[in-house]
């Protein structure tokens, strides 16, 4: 590779060659990529003067880049768990750029040690038994609409997809037979195949056997026999959800996604005695640490641990007020 390889050829490179043709990224990583080095060069043309095709390497050193991370919290209002993609995003392409540029070692070090931030870890969204019941009850089932969104509603709480592979689940990913399993391609191009109950496969056959709209591909159409698009798929959820607080309060202290219903999958496993490691592979996550945040989030499962265990004897003092003197002159 020649030394003169100038910035915007190897990112043009990257996106083309390693995200697309090598890795296969999903779409979703890709935009992301995208947005987030579209947003680094409206800042350095701000700082710099520069259009993104003039930028070179020597412009976007690790100065620069800190400087962009830190507009994206203080005047963009991003999260630190924004911030901290958009940083990954940009390691990717600089690790990249290490093989393809190695007498420009040195710099792309730099960049690659700035370090992503600490943010506090939230307790895992998930709801219980009756509110998932409450939900799957709420779509119609005397319409076409209504029986789709039942079924799709239960394959997500039972197996735990995410949105992405949800939607993009046609016909042909569903088998039905003996062992029935849904086949799923996943975050990473990385396919597993999640077990089906015999209620989830009740419900799919029946859902198998309405009219086939548009060319019949998809398990789940909208109403042209498209894929639902993301937005159209979280505004039914909201919407069945609405229905349901009226027969169970306690979702309206809860805010329901997607990816609170892949959750309640995953702590349902949890709370059922499933492994962990196990867990990990249903959900298709690569490493095991990120199924862990559902330990911390069962406080039920924590009480039970602490019933077994033999409890250290405690003596309760008694409270005896102050001397009324002695208060006021504590409260000086």
């Amino acid at each position: 590779m020649k030394s003169n390889t100038t910035f915007p050829v190897l990112l043009t490179r990257f996106f083309s060659e390693r995200l697309i043709q090598q890795h296969h990224a999903s779409p979703h990583t890709i935009s992301s990529y995208r947005d987030s080095f579209r947003l680094l060069f409206q800042f350095a043309k701000v700082q710099l003067g520069k259009e993104p095709s003039h930028l070179s390497w020597d412009d976007l050193d690790a100065q620069l880049i800190s400087r962009f991370l830190d507009d994206l919290q203080t005047q963009r209002g991003s999260c630190t768990r924004s911030r901290n993609q958009r940083l990954t995003a940009i390691r990717s392409f600089f690790s990249y750029a290490a093989f393809e540029l190695p007498e420009r070692a040195d710099h792309i070090q730099r960049v690659l040690a700035i370090p992503g931030k600490r943010y506090p870890q939230k307790h895992v969204p998930y709801l219980c038994r009756q509110e998932v019941d409450a939900l799957l009850a709420a779509p119609d089932p005397n319409t076409w609409s209504g029986r789709r969104d039942h079924a799709w509603l239960l394959l997500a709480v039972q197996t735990g997809v995410r949105l992405s592979e949800l939607t993009g689940l046609k016909r042909e990913d569903t088998h039905l037979g003996s062992g029935a399993y849904v086949h799923v391609l996943g975050k990473g191009r990385k396919e597993r195949c999640i077990p089906l109950t015999k209620q989830m496969t009740g419900v799919l056959h029946a859902w198998l056997k309405e009219p086939a709209l548009g060319e019949g591909h998809i398990l789940f159409p909208n109403r042209r026999g498209g894929r639902l698009s993301n937005d159209g798929l979280q505004y039914l959820l909201a919407k069945h959800v609405s229905s349901a607080r009226e027969v169970c309060p306690s979702l309206h202290s809860k805010r329901v996604s997607p990816h609170v219903l892949r959750h309640t999958a995953a702590m349902e496993l949890l709370q059922a005695g499933v492994d962990i490691t196990v867990i990990a592979l249903w959900l298709g996550h690569e490493s095991v640490e990120t199924t862990r945040i559902y330990l911390e989030a069962d406080l039920a499962m924590k009480q039970k641990v602490l019933d077994k265990t033999t409890p250290h004897e405690g003596c309760p003092g008694v409270y005896k007020p102050d001397d009324a003197l002695l208060a006021f002159l504590k409260s000086l």
